[in-house]
């Protein structure tokens, strides 16, 4: 803890103002009860952050994603856009998860075949706190359509340190979905068309 700066004298420290962390939990309730209404807020690490707006690239890459995998996983999984997941005291809204089929209606789900982040403003975020997070809530796939670099950031093999593996697929090369590795996805197919 750090002291205040003191009056001239004054040998008293006075503690200085720290941060207070929203459990989960109370994060929850204060969305229940409609307290971030029209704000795009995410609960990391118990604190809450704000998200940046959806710039046009970044909506076109959702929109080709969530077609590209409905298409592909048909039944086999859910595609939740910008939903909130559960992981450990967090509540990140990821760009893309796909879950196990289940009943939502009452939690959010906490474990996830896949993440996905679309990053531009967010790219080092994404890359760093948020792996972060995944890897310690034992996300074993995790990608980053980073469209600073033009490539889908591929992140496997979680640990509570981070992930130990992150494979770059660029232009020309398609990845695989871990839990379903009969679906691929064509790095093209997600990034916008070259300027």
């Amino acid at each position: 803890m750090v002291a205040a700066p003191q009056p001239d004298g004054d040998r008293d420290a006075v503690p200085a103002a720290r941060l207070r962390r929203f459990t989960g939990e109370e994060y929850d309730k204060l969305v229940a009860l409609g307290y971030f209404a029209g704000e795009k807020v995410e609960l990391l690490r118990g604190l809450i952050v704000t998200m940046s707006p959806s710039e046009p690239p970044h909506a076109w890459a959702i929109q080709r994603l969530i077609r590209l995998l409905v298409s592909a996983l048909g039944d086999r999984a859910d595609i939740r856009p910008q939903s909130t997941f559960k992981a450990l005291h967090s509540r990140p809204e990821p760009d893309l998860v796909i879950v196990p089929v289940a009943d939502y209606s009452r939690a959010h789900p906490s474990s996830a075949h896949l993440i996905i982040e679309i990053s531009e403003s967010s790219l080092r975020y994404d890359q760093h706190d948020k792996a972060a997070l995944y890897a310690e809530a034992s996300v074993r796939d995790y990608w980053i359509v980073n469209l600073v670099d033009g490539c889908i950031e591929v992140r496997r093999e979680p640990t509570p340190q981070g992930y130990r593996t992150t494979t770059t697929y660029r232009r020309g090369e398609r990845a695989a979905l871990l839990d379903f590795p009969d679906v691929t996805i064509a790095v093209d197919d997600v990034l916008p068309p070259p300027r």
